[in-house]
C-alpha cells in the first residue's frame, strides 16, 4: 500500500467521522411532510452555518450512498482543472452535431453553460481525457465516497461503481466552500462561480441536481449552499423517483421548501 493511498484513506476516515456520531445531528421528523407531498422517499441533510445545527430527515438513507449522477460535475470539473483539461470557464467544448433528447445540450458550450444545463457530453469528453487512473487518484485525493471510478471511464457516475452519500455530499461542500479541496484556490473559486443558480441582496445559492436515469432504482439529487450574511447553508437531498421522469423536479422542489422553512431562502 502506497503512502498517498493510506493517506487518501486516512483523510477519508476524518471526513466520515462527524456522520459516525448521530448524537451530533438533529432529526426532523416534521421535514417529512414535503417528501410526503411529492410522493417520493428521501432524505436531506442541512448544515447550518448561522447557528452551527446540524439538521437531518431520514438519517438511515442520509448515510447511504446512492449514484452521484451529475452532481459530480462539480468534483469532475475541479479535476479536469487540475489536469489542464479545462483552461478556464471561456474555453469552447465544440458540439459534435449529434442531436440528443435535451436542446440545450445540442450546440457549443462552456464551462459555465455545460454546469447550468448539466450536459453529460462534456463530462463524458473529459473523463476520457483524464483516463480512469487519474480519476481514481483525484477520487481517492478527496476522500469521496467509495471512489470507485468502475464501470466504464465515460459512465461510471451515471450508471457504473462510484457511489456517495447524502453526509459525504455535505462534507465535500463544506471543504469547497472553504477552499480546503487539493487543488489550486483558483480553481475551486471558478467551479463555486459556475454552480450559481440564484441571487437576492442578501443571499447567493449555489447548487447542483442530478438524476441517476440509467438505474432501474431512479435517484435525484440536489446539493449546495445558501450564502447568507449571517452564514452558509450547506444541504444534500436525494430521494427515490418510483415514476421515473415524473419525479424530476421534486429534489430541488422540496429542497427549496426545506430552506424556505428555516429561513435560508427567501
Amino acid at each position: 500500500m502506497t503512502v498517498g493511498f493510506r493517506l487518501a484513506a486516512a483523510l477519508a476516515l476524518v471526513l466520515l467521522a462527524p456522520a459516525a456520531h448521530a448524537a451530533d445531528w438533529r432529526e426532523r421528523a416534521d421535514w417529512s411532510r414535503f417528501f410526503s407531498e411529492a410522493r417520493v422517499p428521501g432524505a436531506i441533510v442541512v448544515v447550518d452555518g448561522r447557528n452551527g445545527s446540524h439538521s437531518v430527515y431520514n438519517a438511515a438513507r442520509a448515510r447511504e450512498r446512492f449514484l452521484p449522477a451529475s452532481t459530480f460535475k462539480v468534483p469532475h470539473a475541479l479535476f479536469a482543472l487540475d489536469a489542464g483539461l479545462v483552461r478556464d470557464e471561456f474555453q469552447v467544448f465544440r458540439w459534435d452535431g449529434v442531436r440528443r433528447e435535451i436542446e440545450s445540450w445540442n450546440r457549443d458550450q462552456d464551462l459555465r453553460s455545460s454546469m447550468r444545463n448539466s450536459v453529460v457530453w462534456v463530462y463524458q469528453e473529459l473523463a476520457r481525457g483524464l483516463g480512469e487512473r487519474r480519476e481514481r487518484e483525484y477520487l481517492r485525493r478527496i476522500g469521496y465516497g467509495n471512489a470507485d471510478p468502475s464501470g466504464g471511464v465515460d459512465r461510471f457516475w451515471l450508471d457504473g461503481g462510484l457511489r456517495i452519500s447524502a453526509m459525504e455530499q455535505v462534507e465535500f461542500l463544506q471543504r469547497l466552500y472553504r477552499n480546503e479541496l487539493p487543488f489550486r484556490t483558483e480553481h475551486q473559486r471558478l467551479v463555486k462561480d459556475v454552480m450559481i443558480v440564484g441571487a437576492g441582496w442578501d443571499w447567493i445559492l449555489r447548487a447542483k441536481t442530478g438524476w441517476g436515469a440509467r438505474m432501474k432504482s431512479q435517484v435525484g439529487w440536489w446539493v449546495g449552499w445558501v450564502e447568507r450574511p449571517e452564514g452558509p447553508v450547506f444541504f444534500a437531498l436525494n430521494i427515490g423517483m418510483p415514476r421515473g421522469a415524473d419525479d424530476v423536479h421534486k429534489d430541488e422542489a422540496i429542497g427549496r421548501a426545506v430552506l424556505r422553512s428555516i429561513g435560508a431562502l427567501p
